[in-house]
């Protein structure tokens, strides 16, 4: 049978298509989080107790080694690594790593390893990037477990005894992936992002992982089990994302990623329009280069259980491009005459945008409720917050999106990833 694709392509509505897959997209990961957040709680959270049980860990518990590199975090790294000291669990050590600091970060590292028995500190005399910290302070860690926390992370006192339940718990778990709260809640950007690691991030994290695979670990608290490092060369230097990178390799060869919310960590977020686009074009241009890198390796039959997260990511980078050519319609429509079939008259969603917003309040609803548990102020108020979250992330995550791609692509290859301090918002 011939098929006429010219007469095929001329009977399909390409507006009313873009705008169906632009609003019902959303609405279909949506539940598809919100059920695979739900079982996550309902098999691993509800009715768990969580009083940690040091008593019962025994003598010979494993040692865990704390990894923290720092780049000019002058201003924060004293109270991380008191935190971090403060940790409740009997046998650990700190490992610190001036990763060529052009502050006062060095000297307040070797003031506190002196009044510090368990602190050790590495200087790097140049910036190497956060990858080649990383790997410093895990070659020179005396332990098997490593717990990998940002410079500017409050670690909560029963994190490691948290992550140790897992690593120590299978051979072949690789990773653990922590929970962070937001601290600076001062501005509406802020506010929203508390919401955002609540409803969004965690329910994402629990249903993944639920599904099969995890996206990424959490760059601030990771914990991870040193030979499935060494099993894939540690860290990769010329990635801009090393945690997308690391969990990635650790998944194609077959290690296990698992989510502990228990697993607390504390951190600023940018507060600021500027600081919150580069972290989150840092983000998205991490996540196309592991699809560029590694998308053949997952065709293969042993990944299967990948096909769910790397279709979800490639669904939304179009859904990214779709919003894009629906707001270059509009706006060109203004200006100059479409055909009727390429109007688009508002950017605004009809009776449909009713289902979408319901389905959002729904997911924030369930999200919250599973999580309230470890946010310090109420749930009301982070679910009045929280709502504002599609008008300006869905914006955001799609600007972001469209960037990456060409980014990424006319990006030179084999560069090292160097860090810069990041926009940490407005600290009480």
């Amino acid at each position: 049978m011939n098929v006429d694709i010219e007469a095929w392509f001329a009977v399909i509505d390409w507006r009313d298509a873009m705008f169906g897959f632009a609003f019902y997209y959303p609405i279909l990961m949506a539940w598809m989080w919100i059920i695979g957040g739900l079982w996550f709680y309902l098999r691993r959270e509800r009715g768990k107790d969580m009083t940690p049980r040091l008593e019962t860990l025994g003598p010979d518990v494993p040692h865990a080694s704390i990894i923290i590199p720092c780049f000019d975090e002058a201003d924060q790294v004293e109270q991380t690594i008191r935190y971090a000291l403060a940790t409740r669990y009997p046998d650990f050590d700190v490992i610190a790593i001036n990763d060529g600091s052009h502050d006062g970060t060095g000297a307040i590292l070797d003031r506190l390893a002196e009044k510090y028995e368990r602190l050790r500190v590495i200087h790097f005399a140049t910036n190497q990037g956060k990858a080649v910290a990383l790997r410093a302070g895990a070659l020179a860690a005396p332990s098997d477990y490593l717990v990998c926390i940002d410079g500017d992370a409050l670690l909560h006192p029963y994190a490691v005894y948290w992550m140790m339940q897992h690593l120590t718990g299978g051979p072949r778990v690789g990773a653990v992936t922590g929970n962070p709260r937001i601290l600076n809640r001062s501005t509406l950007l802020g506010k929203i992002q508390v919401g955002e690691f609540s409803s969004i991030i965690g329910l994402i994290k629990r249903a993944q992982r639920t599904y099969g695979r995890i996206f990424t670990v959490s760059g601030v608290i990771t914990g991870f089990n040193r030979a499935a490092l060494d099993s894939i060369g540690y860290w990769r230097a010329d990635m801009v994302t090393e945690d997308i990178d690391v969990s990635w390799r650790l998944q194609i060869h077959h290690w296990d990623i698992r989510f502990e919310p228990e697993a607390l960590c504390y951190i600023y977020m940018p507060e600021t329009l500027k600081g919150l686009w580069q972290q989150r074009l840092r983000w998205a241009q991490g996540g196309v280069e592991v699809m560029l890198r590694y998308g053949r390796r997952l065709l293969a039959w042993r990944q299967r259980r990948f096909w769910g997260v790397a279709l979800e990511y490639l669904t939304s980078l179009v859904w990214a491009y779709v919003m894009l050519t629906i707001a270059i319609l509009f706006c060109v429509g203004w200006f100059v005459p479409l055909p009727p079939r390429w109007q688009v008259a508002t950017l605004l969603p009809q009776w449909n945008g009713l289902l979408l917003g319901a389905t959002c309040l729904s997911q924030f609803l369930v999200s919250l409720s599973i999580d309230q548990r470890y946010e310090r102020a109420g749930f009301l108020r982070h679910y009045f917050w929280v709502i504002w979250y599609p008008l300006l992330y869905w914006t955001l995550s799609t600007l972001t999106a469209v960037v990456a791609v060409p980014k990424t692509l006319l990006a030179s290859r084999r560069q090292r990833a160097r860090w810069k301090s990041p926009d940490r918002g407005i600290q009480s």
